[in-house]
């Protein structure tokens, strides 16, 4: 297997206020809004691996993102923030962060108070104007939103056993807020979703006759652990 290409890193002063942010967090809180129970336990474990593995994911979009544009993050939270520092600090871009959890949100913009981005209570379906890149991470197969969908593409529920109602009902959601999103992104643009997320997108641009290149590399993530690719969105296949 090839090599993987070194990433430019990010700035000193990004990283202390990642790590900053990441040590403000109220843990104890988060973790009633993460998990049934166990929620302290839960961020002890994943605490560390999720602000490591958002630098290196940071590092790779550094590369990939061109200064001063717009990125649109969906259903984004702790583990987004190494990305969101990054735009905003190493490359002077706009983030719109989008959460529905508002206790969550309420949260994470105390963590974040003294830098330059925070995170929105709402649907991302409502940002304004363009985007040149688009974070669509474990939304479109999340388990609480969709539970026949997600279960069907994770092995998790037999067809025979599926509620065939709500799975379409599931499915058209999840058809409408890509389309939205994808509707929001120039060409080319730059898509970043999980890997069990692509044949949403590429769906959606086979519909469009809209060219999209899966880059062949994947990276690891530390809360959902599914793992992230990137799509190069109208940009000729050469």
């Amino acid at each position: 297997m090839k090599p993987s290409t070194p990433h430019r890193r990010l700035k000193p002063s990004t990283r202390q206020a990642i790590a900053g942010i990441f040590e403000r967090q109220d843990y104890a809180a988060l973790g009633a809004i993460y998990c049934y129970d166990g929620g302290e336990e839960f961020w002890r474990e994943k605490r560390g691996p999720c602000q490591r593995l958002g630098i290196k994911l940071a590092e790779v979009l550094l590369d990939r993102l061109k200064r001063g544009g717009r990125s649109l993050y969906v259903g984004a939270g702790v583990a987004e923030i190494p990305m969101l520092a990054m735009e905003t600090m190493d490359l002077g871009r706009e983030v719109a962060a989008y959460n529905l959890r508002e206790e969550e949100v309420i949260l994470l913009n105390q963590a974040c108070k003294p830098f330059p981005f925070r995170f929105t209570s709402g649907d991302a379906r409502a940002a304004d104007g363009s985007f040149d890149h688009l974070w669509l991470v474990s939304v479109l197969n999340d388990p609480e939103r969709f539970p026949q969908s997600s279960g069907m593409a994770y092995g998790r529920i037999h067809p025979v056993v599926c509620d065939v109602q709500a799975f379409v009902e599931e499915r058209e959601a999840a058809l409408a807020l890509t389309d939205a999103c994808l509707a929001k992104l120039t060409q080319p643009g730059l898509v970043t979703t999980s890997v069990e997320e692509i044949p949403w997108i590429t769906d959606w641009c086979t519909k469009r006759d809209v060219t999209c290149v899966v880059e062949g590399e994947d990276y690891p993530t530390a809360i959902v652990e599914d793992p992230v690719c990137l799509i190069r969105i109208g940009t000729p296949d050469t």
